[in-house]
């Protein structure tokens, strides 16, 4: 998620400011990624996509991008992986969004690098999740973190429907709540990626705030990666320099980094933080699409239903809430 805003986004913004935004991919498209992240806040503000198109797309992008991730696992491992997600990311968005580091306040600081930590545990223990179950099942764990901060953070009784359906929905796609087969290390990697992605979202609605553009999104990047390139090295050493690892490495960062946090940035400006939860729930619907079409994972009958009831808790919550009034979550 990004973390963008203008000094003008601070007064004419009542929801939530946006806070994400996802990494850049292969050489190949780093220009054209470059391109577009510069280009995005104008887009967003013509509106010609709309926040909840910007929450699918960056949903979709995300995805398809922790597929690829899982096929590039055995080349570089888990925490490898991570590494070369958040340092392409990081040196993407620092050359396209040159921050500052002058002129900010000690709170300033405090919450950037609150958010690269969040933002490198999410990522760190959710990579190790997927190594060892599932990927739809990993995103059904994890989605359980957003929907409780949007049951936390509404105010809005109808709101709890939309998360109990969600909620539903969600451990229907894990078979009915049954996680009793699956590696107990991996479902509490997938629960507590899902708790910092609760905290992910609180941080980068604050940063966005506290930051003009994408500055704070680069700077929380530019953190996280130097928190965990020690451990991809430790793990992967050499590995990480191979010119195909490099290239997808690359590729993964574009997809379930740059993009999607730029995306999620933009559509938080306008989205009210408890809807933006709730949609997450769509989630484990992408990534079982994205684990059909890159792992020829097959969906069965109960997770095309588990599948339906997101969709349509989703639909239910922005249907109620977009466009109007939200709590902001407070700095």
């Amino acid at each position: 998620m990004n973390d963008r805003r203008d000094e003008r986004s601070s007064s004419t913004y009542e929801n939530p400011p946006g806070p994400t935004v996802t990494v850049p991919d292969t050489a190949p498209v780093s220009a054209s990624v470059s391109a577009s992240a510069a280009t995005l806040p104008e887009t967003g503000r013509r509106g010609s996509l709309g926040p909840v198109g910007l929450v699918l797309a960056g949903g979709i992008s995300v995805q398809f991008g922790g597929a690829l991730a899982v096929t590039l696992m055995p080349r570089a491992g888990a925490l490898g992986v991570v590494a070369l997600r958040l340092l392409v990311a990081a040196v993407i968005l620092l050359v396209v969004c040159r921050p500052r580091v002058r002129g900010h306040s000690r709170t300033d600081w405090g919450t950037v690098i609150v958010f690269g930590i969040t933002m490198a545990a999410m990522n760190g223990l959710f990579y190790q999740s997927v190594d060892r179950i599932p990927l739809g099942t990993a995103v059904t764990l994890e989605v359980l973190g957003p929907l409780a901060l949007s049951v936390a953070v509404s105010r809005r009784a109808v709101n709890l429907i939309w998360a109990g359906l969600a909620l539903a929905g969600v451990f229907l796609l894990g078979g009915g709540g049954g996680f009793g087969s699956l590696d107990p290390l991996g479902v509490a990697f997938a629960l507590s990626a899902g708790g910092m992605w609760a905290a992910y979202i609180v941080f980068s609605a604050r940063t966005g705030r506290r930051f003009p553009q994408a500055d704070g999104l680069a700077l929380a990047m530019a953190i996280g990666a130097l928190l965990f390139l020690p451990l991809g090295i430790a793990e992967s050493g050499t590995k990480l320099l191979d010119p195909v690892t490099l290239g997808l490495g690359a590729a993964v960062a574009v997809l379930s980094s740059v993009l999607p946090y730029t995306l999620e940035l933009l559509a938080l400006r306008r989205l009210p933080a408890s809807t933006f939860a709730i949609m997450m729930s769509l989630e484990p619907a992408i990534a079982a699409t994205a684990g059909f079409f890159i792992l020829n994972q097959a969906l069965t009958a109960t997770e095309a239903a588990a599948i339906a009831l997101v969709i349509a808790a989703s639909m239910g919550a922005v249907r109620t809430q977009v466009g109007r009034r939200a709590p902001k979550i407070t700095s």
